[in-house]
């Protein structure tokens, strides 16, 4: 019998019957009645709504259904009948729903009126709007600015982060976290540095043009489906695919389009990826050493018969640093290579002569690469393989992260940002007429460590789940108690509102897919996708409450009763029409978004432009750099006896911290998320049976002592040295002060852990998903 045999794992292809059955499975006959498949029929196309999900491309040749299964539970989580009132807060207190699982929170359906936490009675309580706003107002004029933190979600449009970040800043600080922070931060960082546009260079035409594409720590299937659309029509015309991720994603493995009635009917599938291999965790640095390794050789031979593999003139014009990114190429061993990657020199070199032979490639990562301690040296060393041939700034090839939620992206291209060097704060000043701080702001990691300390007395957070985001939660929620003021803006319930300061709100607002109506009429938000193209979105559907707000009003209620006057901030007139905060947009960042109400509405989107696609290099250089790295693996910690690399994970059924079931179908698991992955050899290394019950305890060498508990072992096909489990319920794992080392991103994708078994053992992961009941309300 194979190791394969002994695994969970799922034969089906991506796409498929399988996604219909995922949708039907969690919403049952409310998914497919008339209302929501008219909204469903409007996501991601022009005069519809953008959705908020994930932020893929929304192409202007659109499909007739431009959703995929995630985006379309995403859609009917905001749509649901289920209301979340005052009378069910009224029926329990906040100590007792920190016992329920984040499953069951959100299965409350959508919150419908502001509410304030009674500490006397442990409840949350009604409240008149202008009520919160006056004491959310007061409170933070009685406190420092910059003990002060306004974190922001990435689903939170274009207008409303350029009215917080305005706000934050009038206040006084650059305390501006947002969701970036835990995921691609380390992009930001790295290509800003190195080719100096802080994200990807490719637009979504290039993919329909390029010869090869590279996957590196990307999960396609899970985290952005409407990607393997092209990535079908890639391998049809001929372009090669090549993946290395530690774990066999089905999505880059096999797919079968849902809307093909051609291939629904008769189970046709496209295999995806001609080559995939499983590096170890950490090990993508040595991998993409080595691809170079075999570049370098394949130069050296075709110079031999007067040809050469490497772009010399791009290089000479346009890069520095070859010469000691190449000494140390050469000088690095294969055996070492070897050994940090866990794969074999052949296959690397197999993956190596793909990108040799292809004149046009793409590189494509996620956070696999960008959420280790030496997270910055991978995304370096993949620019370095695309620099070799001159795969960045020419059609057909670039440098691709695939960025997550909806418009994570564009709250950084507006002034969500921590860093004042990447916000035009002279041009603020001069718009509005006050002096804006210039000190550098807290990020995540920060947020967390002056929680932690004490020194930051109030929060507001702008969507997301952030204590449950994090890393420490234990440790995280005992001090979040201690703040002064928390402030939670959501739709739905979630962990993070039932951790509260001594003074606490949780304030309702609109989804992406309701009216937005307003004193100037109805209203349109804009985001940004992953390929830097800005997108207008309208809802169509009755708001779920008429006590709801949209999020750009909550932002100036609470502005306007924090804030002195000033005739330059008008928060009625950007309230009462978003044109008008467009329009201050364009002012503040003309280049990007001239004539931004005439094209929101652009098919395709309108694209604000990448200077390192045009092969202009905004670097201290003046050129793109070549970067030599000092390591080999992107862990930060070395391997030991009985330490394992832990890799955290998303399920088919959840997207970041929104768990919509308990179905990781892609992956074989089902009905519960208690799971510890391992492959079967190195299970029967560490002593352990499938079954087994065993605990989680982290190995950072702190001091501090961190577990998690329950965990059944559970055969999976993983590289030697690594465990598999879910995120965020392996947060508590995660030191805070484990991230990369220049963007402090957590490193999720590689955390030194130790196993501690028990006597217990529990039926492993059923085949058929269990009942996914609510608690009696």
């Amino acid at each position: 019998m194979s190791d394969r045999d002994e695994t969970v794992h799922y034969d089906s292809p991506a796409g498929g019957w399988g996604s219909l059955r995922g949708i039907a499975r969690i919403f049952g006959d409310e998914w497919n009645t008339p209302a929501v498949m008219e909204t469903l029929a409007r996501q991601n196309k022009p005069g519809g709504f953008m959705c908020v999900s994930c932020s893929w491309a929304k192409p202007a040749d659109h499909n007739a259904f431009e959703f995929c299964e995630n985006g379309a539970k995403a859609t009917l989580w905001d749509l649901t009948t289920r209301r979340c009132t005052p009378e069910f807060f009224a029926g329990h207190t906040v100590t007792e729903l920190r016992g329920w699982s984040d499953y069951e929170l959100e299965q409350t359906g959508r919150l419908t009126h502001p509410m304030r936490y009674d500490r006397e009675t442990d409840r949350y309580v009604p409240c008149a709007w202008d009520e919160a706003f006056a004491a959310i107002g007061g409170e933070l004029r009685a406190l420092a600015p910059k003990s002060t933190v306004f974190y922001s979600s990435g689903r939170a449009s274009l207008e409303t982060s350029y009215l917080y970040a305005l706000f934050a800043r009038l206040y006084g600080h650059n305390n501006l976290p947002d969701s970036s922070n835990m995921c691609h931060e380390t992009t930001s960082v790295a290509l800003k540095k190195i080719i100096g546009a802080s994200v990807g260079t490719v637009v979504f035409d290039d993919l329909s043009k390029c010869d090869a594409m590279f996957f590196f720590g990307q999960n396609t299937g899970t985290n952005s489906p409407r990607f393997l659309h092209p990535l079908q029509e890639a391998v049809r015309r001929g372009a090669k695919i090549i993946t290395f991720n530690p774990v066999r994603e089905r999505g880059l493995e096999s797919f079968t389009n849902p809307q093909s009635p051609v291939e629904m009917l008769t189970g046709q599938e496209t295999r995806i990826s001609e080559q995939y291999y499983q590096v170890r965790p950490g090990g993508d640095i040595a991998v993409l050493l080595g691809m170079c390794k075999h570049v370098f050789a394949a130069d050296d031979e075709a110079r031999k018969r007067d040809r050469r593999v490497l772009d010399v003139d791009f290089i000479a014009q346009h890069t520095t640093g070859l010469e000691e990114f190449e000494s140390k190429v050469r000088s690095t061993t294969w055996q070492s290579i070897e050994a940090e990657s866990g794969l074999s020199r052949a296959d690397i070199e197999a993956a190596a002569q793909v990108y040799v032979e292809a004149e046009r490639v793409i590189g494509i990562y996620g956070m696999g690469l960008t959420q280790h301690v030496h997270g910055f040296e991978n995304i370096a060393m993949f620019v370095n393989l695309l620099l070799l041939r001159g795969n960045i700034g020419r059609e057909g090839a670039g440098i691709s992260p695939v960025r997550g939620h909806s418009n994570v992206q564009g709250q950084r291209t507006v002034g969500i940002s921590e860093k004042p060097e990447l916000v035009p704060l002279d041009r603020l000043a001069a718009q509005f007429g006050f002096e804006p701080p210039r000190d550098e702001g807290l990020n995540t990691v920060a947020a967390c460590k002056g929680i932690l300390s004490g020194d930051v007395k109030a929060f507001i957070g702008l969507g997301g789940n952030f204590v449950r985001a994090i890393p420490e939660r234990e440790r995280m929620e005992a001090a979040w108690t201690r703040m002064r003021l928390t402030v939670q803006i959501a739709t739905k319930l979630n962990r993070s509102h039932l951790v509260n300061g001594e003074v606490a709100y949780l304030l309702p607002c609109l989804s992406r897919t309701e009216k937005d109506v307003q004193a100037g009429g109805a209203q349109v938000v804009t985001m940004e996708d992953t390929f830097s193209c800005i997108h207008g979105s309208i809802g169509h559907r009755v708001p779920a409450s008429e006590h709801l707000l949209s999020e750009p009003a909550i932002v100036a209620g609470i502005a306007k009763a924090t804030l002195p006057a000033n005739p330059r901030i008008t928060w009625d007139a950007w309230v009462a029409d978003y044109a008008r905060i467009r329009a201050e947009i364009a002012e503040t960042y003309h280049k990007e978004f001239h004539d931004f109400e005439e094209r929101k509405f652009t098919p395709g989107g309108f694209y604000r432009g990448n200077s390192a696609r045009e092969r202009v290099w905004k670097t201290e250089a003046g050129k793109a750099i070549f970067t030599a790295p000092k390591m080999m693996s992107a862990t930060g910690f070395d391997d030991a006896p009985g330490r394992y690399r832990l890799i955290t994970m998303r399920s088919n059924d959840q997207f970041n911290t929104t768990i919509y079931g308990y179905s990781d179908r892609l992956r074989g698991i089902e009905g519960t998320r208690d799971v510890l992955l391992i492959n079967p050899a190195e299970m029967r290394r560490a002593g352990l049976e499938p079954g087994q019950v065993v605990s989680l305890l982290s190995d950072a060498g702190d001091g501090i002592e961190r577990s998690v508990h329950g965990l059944v072992v559970t055969p999976f096909s993983l590289p030697d040295g690594c465990l598999g489990a879910y995120y965020p319920e392996m947060n508590p794992l995660m030191a805070v002060t484990h991230h990369d080392e220049h963007s402090k991103t957590p490193a999720a994708k590689s955390v030194p852990v130790r196993i501690q078994p028990t006597a217990e053992f529990r039926p492993t992961p059923p085949l058929e998903p269990e009942g996914q009941g609510l608690r009696p309300s």
